[in-house]
């Protein structure tokens, strides 16, 4: 089981845009896979009670990621990084089973020019001090409105291609972890 994670808490989000037309993709290539959207973490998980009480929300998604094979990360760039929410996230989680030995694969998306480029590098840092497998081929979209409609998906035929030899590399390379 691939596991996308929607990277922000941002209702009708680009992020869950972009995961579920890369579920689109996972899902042709007869992979199983499931979409994380963050907007659906209750309000109770931004409490600082939250870290010791988790919501039930959290531990349905923690077990999600228990039980991915590998997980995918839909990022945008939120003030030269990650959003606060993936961050939070990612902190709720168990240490070390969460991310120990999985492998991540990063897609960044930005209304500016670079893509994500930096919370990809960040979340890159995060994962590998959580002892992930970083996947190292990354997609980054720039002008990401400009490349993906809420209703048509994936308006560019390159970047259609790149997403696909990005999905079709990760799953051989879950595979040759072990892990799929």
């Amino acid at each position: 089981m691939i596991t996308l994670i929607a990277g922000t808490n941002r209702k009708s989000s680009k992020s869950s845009v972009m995961a579920h037309c890369l579920s689109a993709i996972y899902d042709g290539m007869g992979v199983e896979n499931k979409v994380l959207e963050l907007d659906q973490l209750p309000p109770e998980t931004f409490s600082p009670d939250a870290y010791r009480d988790k919501p039930q929300r959290v531990l349905e998604f923690t077990q999600d990621i228990l039980n991915s094979s590998g997980l995918v990360v839909v990022t945008p760039e939120y003030n030269g990084s990650m959003s606060g929410a993936l961050k939070l996230f990612i902190d709720l989680l168990p240490f070390p089973e969460s991310f120990e030995g999985r492998p991540v694969c990063y897609v960044g998306i930005s209304s500016g020019q670079f893509g994500a480029l930096r919370p990809v590098e960040h979340l890159q840092q995060v994962f590998g001090y959580r002892n992930a497998h970083n996947f190292p081929k990354r997609v980054f979209v720039p002008a990401v409105h400009d490349f993906l409609d809420d209703e048509k998906g994936i308006l560019d035929e390159d970047l259609a291609t790149r997403l696909e030899d990005q999905a079709r590399s990760f799953v051989a390379f879950c595979r040759n972890l072990g892990k799929l």
